[in-house]
């Protein structure tokens, strides 16, 4: 019988509950005592069940509603965020936000897949996944950020691009291959950060960059496992199968060549703490940052270049 993954957070749920109803209960010594050891023994739960996530539990807390989003990122680790609307073709598209924004004193540009949380949210942003407006509104604030000389910061979370008619009619995959080109050769510092799912070409649409980071359980991935599953096998009860064959976690990943680095999150996953998560991130993208900004624009792009040019290389043995 198959061992059902979907429950692992089920002990952390159990225990987090018998912490909220002691809470309730007044607030005399023997009883905080106990709640302390509760929460002694709940972190020590969330990092144990964490440190051994398989490729499918990672998908689960990757595409957990209540991971931090970008707006949570730059709620979070940014200062005077201004928002900028439209492609300047046909719409605005809510699925990507953007705008200029400070980053620890330095102005930049933010740009990010956006995901909704309760029902008419989700229907607003249509679930992260992204039309070509919103690639085109994307690559315009691209090219403001290059004309007024500011970094790019990028935050990717999508299943991927939104495959309806009316998406496709109007160019999705030419929007796509436009933002491809045109990141690689953009002439200021791009740091990419895939935060929760990274899916297919609507995530690379965010994706070409200077420093590629994911956090520690997102996944990247070319397709969906469910998607996978059903070209491979024709069969969704084979998506745990396609979880590994994938490689999509972090550390796979970073194995692979794909990554410059993974970003920690803490114990139970960033949705557990979203603001000591964002600070985490916050630590890494202000080292990379100082690090790029040392070099001059053609160094900055040779090296662009060489490290998507390295990528997909293998060596095949025979016998």
């Amino acid at each position: 019988m198959a061992v059902d993954e979907s429950d692992f957070e089920a002990p952390i749920l159990a225990l987090e509950k018998k912490i909220d109803e002691l809470s309730g209960f007044g607030e005399d010594q023997k009883q905080q005592s106990e709640i302390q050891k509760l929460q002694t023994k709940l972190e020590k739960l969330r990092r144990e069940i964490y440190a051994n996530l398989t490729p499918w539990q990672t998908v689960l807390v990757a595409r957990n509603q209540n991971r931090p989003y970008t707006l949570d990122y730059i709620r979070y680790l940014f200062k005077e965020f201004v928002e900028l609307h439209g492609d300047r073709g046909f719409s605005d598209d809510p699925a990507i936000v953007g705008g200029f924004a400070l980053f620890r004193d330095r102005p930049v540009m933010v740009i990010g897949h956006q995901k909704g949380r309760d029902t008419k949210e989700k229907i607003y942003r249509n679930f992260g996944m992204a039309r070509p407006e919103g690639y085109r509104k994307a690559l315009r604030l691209m090219r403001m950020a290059e004309k007024f000389h500011r970094a790019v910061i990028t935050f990717i979370d999508t299943p991927g691009a939104y495959p309806g008619l009316g998406a496709e009619e109007r160019g999705q995959a030419e929007a796509i291959a436009h933002n491809l080109r045109e990141m690689a050769g953009l002439r200021v510092p791009i740091l990419c950060v895939v935060a929760g799912e990274g899916g297919s070409g609507g995530a690379l649409g965010l994706g070409v960059g200077d420093r590629i980071n994911m956090l520690e359980h997102s996944i990247y991935s070319v397709i969906s496992p469910e998607g996978c599953a059903a070209i491979l096998w024709r069969d969704d009860a084979k998506k745990r199968e396609a979880a590994v064959s994938l490689r999509l976690t972090a550390k796979e990943l970073m194995d692979l060549g794909v990554l410059d680095e993974i970003v920690p999150e803490v114990a139970g996953g960033a949705h557990a703490s979203p603001a000591e998560s964002a600070s985490l991130l916050g630590a890494v993208l202000e080292r990379q940052l100082s690090e790029l900004e040392k070099m001059d624009v053609d160094e900055l792009l040779d090296a662009r270049h060489l490290k998507f040019r390295r990528m997909g290389r293998f060596e095949e043995s025979v016998g």
